[in-house]
């Protein structure tokens, strides 16, 4: 099964136009969205779909009060469609729509959809450095930082869940969905990455009471860690509240910002993760800001060490 991974994320919320005014100043572009929601997509077209939480189309809710409603995911062909339902159809529902796509629910009850992926090819330059002993990625003249320079989403990155039984998903996950585990953090649970993405993880489960089931938190990757603290520092100013960080994980290596969002669940900026094949060794750690993270910044508005020339005060949009 070439899982590639989350295409979409599905969304019933209370305030469609609060959920429209967050996701574009997170940078995602609005497709053909109206007061009754639309799809918000990132540079190579994966994204995030909201409706009202009352729309009949929508699958049907958790009995919890999470907003998610169904995780897309996208596989490389239709031979993968056709080894998902020959698999799942043993013990659950598999419903083959007129596109040829598959929904289903998993072991927790979360609605999936697994479709021909709908990703974009991207073919941009990776943020630039340049480091004394290596030879210069940026030219001479060519500036690292300038005033407006573009810090947009390029990929749906990865999903956090709060699930009731972490090693159950676990196992489901990969012995029916052909996923990986990576590292695990105890007791929280497993990062995973199905087999055709080598990504560190696209899917964290974190074990939490069964009212507790839903989504923690969701992420887009950058094209670097500058691209990151210009996105993060630009929705910060806007008054969108910054939850945790900016700062660098452990596991998986990538720098993340993440910030509280109408949506009910947590939205990340993240850049530079870790790559690995079949030949990796997954680790333990325990749960712990020491296990989590290398190291953690705070964001806060400031112009300068001290106080700003006459005229500039803290917060006002100074070049980034």
């Amino acid at each position: 099964m070439n899982i590639i991974g989350p295409d979409a994320l599905v969304f019933g919320v209370d305030d469609i136009a609060a959920c429209t005014e967050f996701l574009t100043e997170f940078g995602l572009k609005p497709i053909d969205v109206t007061d009754k929601g639309g799809f918000f997509e990132a540079l190579d077209g994966t994204g995030i779909e909201i409706r009202h939480r009352d729309d009949p189309s929508l699958p049907t809710p958790l009995p919890t009060p999470t907003m998610l409603r169904q995780q897309i995911y996208g596989v490389q062909s239709t031979a993968d469609l056709d080894a998902i339902e020959a698999e799942l159809s043993k013990d659950r529902r598999v419903t083959r729509l007129a596109d040829g796509s598959l929904e289903t629910t998993d072991v927790f009850d979360f609605a999936l959809k697994f479709q021909v992926t709908k990703r974009r090819e991207l073919v941009m330059e990776a943020e630039k450095i340049n480091a004394p002993g290596a030879p210069a990625q940026r030219a001479p003249n060519e500036l690292g930082i300038y005033p407006g320079m573009p810090a947009a989403p390029r990929s749906l990155s990865h999903t956090v869940l709060f699930v009731p039984d972490q090693q159950k998903g676990a196992e489901w996950y990969v012995e029916r969905l052909g996923f990986v585990i990576t590292d695990i953090l105890v007791p929280a649970g497993p990062f995973l990455r199905p087999k055709a993405n080598d990504d560190h993880h696209t899917l964290f489960f974190i074990q939490t009471p069964e009212y507790m089931k839903g989504i923690e938190h969701l992420a887009f990757h950058m094209g670097g860690p500058t691209e990151l603290m210009v996105a993060g520092s630009r929705l910060a100013r806007k008054g969108f509240q910054s939850f945790w960080g900016p700062g660098r994980h452990k596991f998986g290596s990538n720098w993340f910002w993440y910030f509280n969002s109408p949506l009910g669940t947590h939205f990340e900026y993240d850049a530079d993760m870790d790559k690995h094949d079949d030949s990796w060794v997954a680790r333990q750690a325990p749960m712990s800001p020491q296990g989590t993270q290398m190291f953690l910044f705070e964001w806060r508005q400031r112009w300068s060490p001290g106080p700003g020339p006459e005229g500039i005060t803290e917060g006002e949009d100074t070049p980034e």
